[in-house]
């Protein structure tokens, strides 16, 4: 992959012919081809995009030897092209090329081969292929290339550690503006969306993605800005594959999908669902910069402890409200009611001293008002301490909350899908029982010293997977209140499965279709 120096190749074999010696200029005593080599060098250096010094390059190279077409490119660490510039070629011969370093050899034409190295290092290669006056290249035309590859090495290489500047440059602004764009309050779905938006433009990527993988369940995305690929069942099985394999292994991986590359980080956010950033660039696009990767990959980092520290603000918030409705019923039960049945008893008693039917009619009608007083602030009473039927994440987290003394330790609890609005009321019930029955099996079974809660909705199935590290389901055990589970999800269309934990414990799956039940609700 790594040419020893300039191959000629006319008509596919063979060494290249000497030509013409070319005149003199007198004046200057300097030969044509000198003058512009010599302009060549100073158009190459005059640009710092790497992809417009590549294209100055090889029309540089073009004119020097009157080549009718060719092409350079790159060469990146696993050995293939990229940033493959060409010129004069159609797309069928593009195509024919491909990634390979010696591509071009496929094409059944003449052409001319020049290594680009600087410093003992193969940058890329420069092909050429036939001249335009239909002769073979000359030894002055292999010279020529030659020259002008020995300084383009050099602009290359200087071309290359801009661009590389000005990414890290870009991605250091943006590790400084993290913050802001997650400051709080905001939404964990928004922070999400901004993550991606952001990450997109420092990579100069096509599209930046959030997929999220719970324990149990299939992938989702929780976030994408920029272009979606299309891809094969075939090729999106394996998607789901690396990204879980990331998730698992915390380590970057590259996957192909034909004419774009996806490179994959895992974002280590311990309060939400896992899940891994992933960034399609373009194959022959500059996507394997370790230092790149590495930025990308302390971005994702970053972008984790601010996806943490939302969503500890949103559970927060959460449990803030849930306190002051407790602390506000407390305040209505034990000092308001108490006072207004004081009053009530009050107004009993001097009842007896009034001296007419019309006083005491009155102050019977007050008493009257008073008790019904007092009934509607039991009823705001019971309604701050149940919260509204609608939200089904305050109900599994008042649920928890209320078993953490049983239990002894407090479940983690996980929540991801349109939660709070699309689980019909009759549905939510009987998933909230369901939960309760999980809770109580580890609180007087399990022995357990940690346990774990993952709710998912979907657009066709809710799942509810309770884990703990207990001491397992024993053989012999009697179902009662996991036969009352099971036959809520089976009435609905679903299932409950209990499975030994890896390696201890024991993992209780309550599942039923979403939209079956949506629709006889």
């Amino acid at each position: 992959m790594d040419p020893e120096g300039p191959t000629v190749r006319p008509d596919g074999a063979g060494s290249a012919s000497h030509g013409p010696e070319e005149p003199v200029d007198p004046e200057s005593g300097v030969d044509p081809s000198s003058h512009a080599l010599l302009h060549a060098f100073t158009g190459i250096s005059s640009d710092l995009d790497t992809r417009s010094v590549l294209s100055r390059i090889l029309l540089s190279a073009c004119d020097l030897t009157g080549a009718r077409s060719g092409g350079l490119g790159l060469i990146g660490h696993d050995g293939g092209l990229r940033e493959l510039v060409p010129h004069g070629l159609d797309q069928p011969t593009i195509d024919r090329i491909g990634s390979r370093p010696h591509g071009w050899e496929l094409l059944d034409t003449p052409g001319l081969q020049v290594p680009v190295r600087v410093r003992g290092t193969t940058l890329g290669v420069l092909f050429l292929t036939e001249k335009r006056d239909g002769r073979p290249f000359t030894d002055r035309d292999e010279l020529l290339a030659q020259a002008l590859v020995n300084v383009a090495g050099f602009v290359i290489e200087n071309a290359r550690a801009y661009s590389l500047s000005e990414r890290r440059r870009r991605w250091l602004e943006l590790f400084g503006e993290l913050n802001e764009l997650l400051m709080p309050p905001i939404a964990l779905p928004e922070a999400l969306d901004r993550i991606v938006t952001a990450v997109r433009g420092a990579a100069e990527a096509m599209s930046a993605t959030i997929v999220q993988v719970p324990e149990q369940g299939d992938a989702f995305i929780a976030a994408r800005v920029g272009e979606n690929t299309k891809i094969t069942e075939e090729e999106a099985a394996g998607f789901d594959v690396a990204v879980r394999s990331v998730i698992n292994d915390g380590a970057i991986l590259h996957v192909d999908f034909r004419d774009v590359v996806v490179v994959m980080v895992p974002l280590r956010a311990h309060l939400t669902v896992p899940g891994a950033l992933c960034v399609t660039y373009e194959r022959l696009s500059d996507t394997d910069e370790l230092e790149e990767r590495e930025l990308l990959t302390s971005f994702a980092d970053q972008a984790a402890l601010a996806i943490d520290r939302t969503q500890a603000l949103e559970d927060r918030e959460q449990l803030a409200v849930i306190s002051d409705r407790d602390r506000i019923a407390r305040d209505l039960h034990d000092v308001v009611i108490q006072r207004l049945f004081a009053t009530g008893l009050q107004m009993q008693s001097i009842r007896q001293l009034a001296t007419t039917d019309e006083l005491r009619t009155k102050m019977d009608q007050n008493v009257r008002d008073l008790d019904q007083t007092i009934r509607d602030i039991r009823s705001t009473i019971f309604e701050l301490q149940h919260r509204p039927q609608n939200s089904l994440r305050t109900e599994v987290r008042d649920l928890v909350r209320e078993y953490v003394p049983v239990l002894g330790f407090a479940p983690s609890v996980q929540m991801h899908g349109d939660v709070d609005m699309s689980v019909e009321p009759k549905l939510q019930q009987q998933l909230v029982a369901a939960l309760r029955e999980a809770l109580a099996n580890v609180a007087q079974h399990a022995e357990a010293g940690s346990a774990s809660i993952d709710l998912q909705v979907t657009a066709t199935h809710l799942r509810l997977r309770v884990t703990d590290n207990g001491k397992g389901v024993p053989d012999d055990r009697e179902e009662s209140g996991i036969r009352n589970a099971r036959r809520r999800a089976v009435m609905l269309g679903g299932s409950l499965d209990l499975w030994p934990g890896d390696p201890t414990g024991t993992a209780f799956i309550w599942s039923v279709p979403f939209e079956r039940v949506a629709a006889t609700s």
